[in-house]
C-alpha cells in the first residue's frame, strides 16, 4: 500500500506543537496494531527492535527486503501515520539509500529517521537531498527526521558538543529535514539550547534521567521517541514468563500472568473479498 499524502501532511502537523508528539516505537505488524489501539497518533518503527525481531543485530545488518516487508505489514493494518527508522539509509551511496526509501514510501510509510552515526555529516545532508528528491517524484511530503548522533558518541564535551550539533542541525536543515533527532541528550538546558537554535522540530529519546514531558514541552520539544524501550519491555516481560512457566509449567501462574484477556485475532480480520 503505497503512502498516502494524506498521512504524511498529518504526521507534519503532529509536529507543529502545542502538544508533544510521543512515539512508542513498534517492531512488527501486531506490536504496531497493540500501540495503535493504546491511543498512538502514529506509529514509528525502531530500527534495532525490527533487526532483532528478524534475527539480525542493529547496524545496518537487516535486509533492505526485510524492512519493506514489514513496513508494508504495519501500513496494511493500522490506520494512523507510518515512519520508519531507516538507520544511515542501508548504504552510504545516497543514489542507493534513495531508492531504499523509495522502497519504504511504495510499501507505505510517510516519514524517516535517517542518522549521521560515524559517518559526515556531508554525506547525511547529500543523502536527505537525494531522499528529498525521490519522496517528491512520489508525490509524498516525507518527513525526513534527521538523526544527530553527536551526543551518543561525544557526550562529555560540553560546549563542543552543543556547536557541533547546531552545526548538524544548520546543514540538514539546509538538506531539506523536516526534523531534527538527538538521541542521548537529557540535559534539559543544552536541549532547550538545540530547540532555539534547530529550527527544526526537536525529538529526544526516552532516557533514565530525561526530564519529564511538562518540562520537555515547555522547553519546545516537539517529538518523544521510546526507541526500543517498548520493545525491551515486551521481551523483558516474555523472558520472565517464559523462565516461570519453564520451572514448574504452572498453568495458573502463566495465565495471571497474561492478565485481562484480549482478542488478538479480532485486532486482524480477514481481508475482504473482491
Amino acid at each position: 500500500m503505497p503512502a498516502r499524502p494524506q498521512d504524511a501532511a498529518l504526521f507534519h502537523r503532529l509536529h507543529a506543537g502545542p502538544e508533544l508528539l510521543v512515539l512508542a516505537n513498534a517492531w512488527d505488524a501486531q506490536s504496531a496494531k497493540v500501540i495503535e489501539r493504546a491511543g498512538a497518533r502514529a506509529i514509528a518503527t525502531s530500527s534495532a527492535a525490527v533487526a532483532w525481531a528478524h534475527g539480525y543485530g542493529d547496524g545496518h545488518q537487516l535486509p533492505v527486503a526485510r524492512l519493506v516487508e514489514t513496513v508494508s505489514a504495519i501500513a496494511r493494518v493500522v490506520a494512523v501515520p507510518v515512519s520508519v527508522d531507516v538507520e544511515g539509509g542501508y548504504s552510504d551511496e545516497p543514489t542507493t539509500v534513495a531508492e531504499n526509501v523509495g522502497a519504504v514510501i511504495e510499501a507505505g510509510g510517510i516519514g524517516i529517521n535517517i542518522e549521521d552515526g560515524t559517518g559526515t555529516p556531508d554525506l547525511l545532508c547529500r543523502k536527505i537531498e537525494a531522499v528529498r528528491a525521490t519522496a517528491s517524484r512520489a508525490g509524498v511530503d516525507l518527513f525526513v527526521n534527521a538523526r544527530c548522533d553527536v551526543y551518543l558518541h561525544r557526550p562529555q564535551d560540553g560546549q563542543v558538543a552543543l556547536a557541533e550539533t547546531l552545526a548538524r542541525a544548520k546543514a540538514y536543515r539546509e538538506a531539506g529535514a523536516s526534523g531534527f533527532f538527538v538521541p542521548g541528550l537529557i540535559d534539559l538546558h543544552a536541549i532547550g539550547e538545540i530547540v532555539r537554535g534547530a529550527a527544526l522540530p526537536v525529538n529526544v529519546m526516552a532516557r533514565k534521567g530525561l526530564a519529564a514531558v511538562a518540562d520537555l514541552r515547555g522547553a519546545g520539544v516537539r517529538r518523544l521517541s521510546a526507541a526500543t524501550g517498548i520493545s525491551r519491555v515486551a521481551y523483558g516481560a516474555a523472558g520472565r514468563a517464559a523462565q516461570a512457566f519453564l520451572a514448574d509449567g504452572d498453568s495458573d501462574a502463566l495465565a495471571e500472568a497474561i492478565g485481562p484477556p484480549v482478542d488478538y485475532q479480532a485486532l486482524f480480520p480477514p481481508p475482504a473479498k473482491g
